[in-house]
Formats: structure tokens, sequence, C-alpha cells
């Protein structure tokens, strides 16, 4: 499938963004101009089901929704061989499953929903209940966002499909940290105020050959909550 696209800069390096589920390319409203300006061209996807990009087909959420369908998409969209790779959540378990035929010369995991559920704890379903959220709530669930920020969660919401929610739910048994070493360099930005990364998922992942870097105080769309310590953690990777 290919995806709806949104670019930043007509640098010479190519840098490519890849959202959160319940988002859009509108997550990266900061963070796509603050890469321009260090030269790359940025690129940012809507994954399917999200924002402007087709839904998924299919009988089950999870034939519409599988992680290896969103990575196929990215495959089919974006160019390989980019200078930077970036995935938030979902996005960054898209990117996993995408990153050895998309060969960029670096990836970031931003806080990946890698172990996007932990039976009897998380059910990824759960996601499904803000799709009518309010901006009171989403404003006092994230107390660090823009008003600028609110209104794109409002819009986003509106445009996305939950039943992405619903496949990641019914794949909970599969939920996982990778298992081998990174495919390129790779760094994992973790939140200081995240659930999804857990110190010893850290320790494991260091094992592994993934650099991995805390952004204190941030909650899980580290991006948005602080975006200066977001851009200061990547120092060196981009």
């Amino acid at each position: 499938m290919r995806l709806h696209t949104r670019e930043w800069g007509t640098g010479d390096r190519v840098a490519l963004l890849v959202h959160g589920i319940m988002s859009d390319h509108r997550s990266w409203r900061s963070v796509g101009p603050a890469l321009a300006a260090r030269g790359y061209r940025v690129i940012a996807v809507d994954l399917r089901g999200h924002g402007a990009s087709p839904r998924g087909e299919g009988a089950t959420p999870v034939d519409r929704y599988a992680p290896e369908r969103f990575a196929d998409d990215l495959v089919e969209t974006l160019p390989a061989g980019a200078e930077l790779a970036l995935g938030h959540s979902l996005g960054g378990l898209t990117l996993l499953h995408a990153v050895e035929r998309l060969r960029p010369a670096r990836a970031v995991y931003s806080d990946p929903a890698w172990k996007f559920a932990r039976p009897g704890v998380f059910d990824p379903g759960i996601f499904t209940q803000f799709k009518r959220a309010g901006r009171t709530q989403i404003a006092a669930l994230n107390p660090r966002w823009s008003a600028a920020d609110v209104d794109d969660e409002l819009a986003t919401l509106a445009d996305w499909d939950p039943d992405s929610a619903l496949a990641l739910s019914a794949l909970a048994d599969r939920a996982e940290l990778p298992g081998t070493a990174p495919a390129v360099p790779s760094l994992v930005q973790v939140a200081g105020r995240g659930f999804v990364i857990a110190p010893e998922d850290a320790e494991r992942l260091r094992g592994l050959g993934y650099e991995v870097r805390t952004v204190a105080g941030a909650g899980h769309t580290i991006h948005r909550d602080d975006l200066p310590g977001f851009l200061a953690s990547l120092d060196g990777w981009l």
C-alpha cells in the first residue's frame, strides 16, 4: 500500500519519520522543521488506518493491521538508504520489521512499542477508548503538550481506525523485544516517565548492541513532551 506522506526541507540528506498509534504525520509538526533546519529532507508517513492513508483490507483487524502489513507499506512508500529513520511507539515496531529492507544508515526507535502488551497488565485494545476523547481529557493526560499538539491529537483521532489497536490486542502473545543484534546502528530512546521499555529491557537491548538513552521526565511521546530533550538525546545520531 502506498502511504500518504508529508515533507519538510530540501536537504541532501534524507530522514524518515514514522508515527505512533492513533497519530499521523502531524505528530511531527515540530520535529520535521527542526530536522529540515539541520539539512535534511524529511519524509513523514501516515501509516495505514491513520491520517490520509487508506484503511487496511481483510476480514479481521489482524488481516488489516498486522505489524508486517505496516512494514510492507513503509518499504513500498519510502526510499531505501536514507541517512536516518526514526519511529515512535507503533512506528518503532513497524520500523523494526522494515529496517533490513529500508537499510537506513542509522535507526532511532523512540520509546518503541516492541512489548506493546503485557498480559494481565496492559491490553493495547484499551486505545480504542480514546477514539472519542475530548480536549480536556487529552490535555489532562499530556500536561506538557502545547495547545497546537492537543489540536493535532483531536484531528488525528478523528482520522484513525481503532481496529489497528484491536489487531495489536489480538497479537499480544507476539509482543517481545528484539532477539538479535540491530541490522543497522540503532539508538533506543526511552521515556523517563514511559512504560514500554523497563530498566531490565534497556539492559537487554544494550547487550544486543543497541545504544539506549533515557529522556528524563518525558512521557511516552517524547518529542511532544520535551522537544529540546528529544533533540538533545539524538546528539551524534543526526
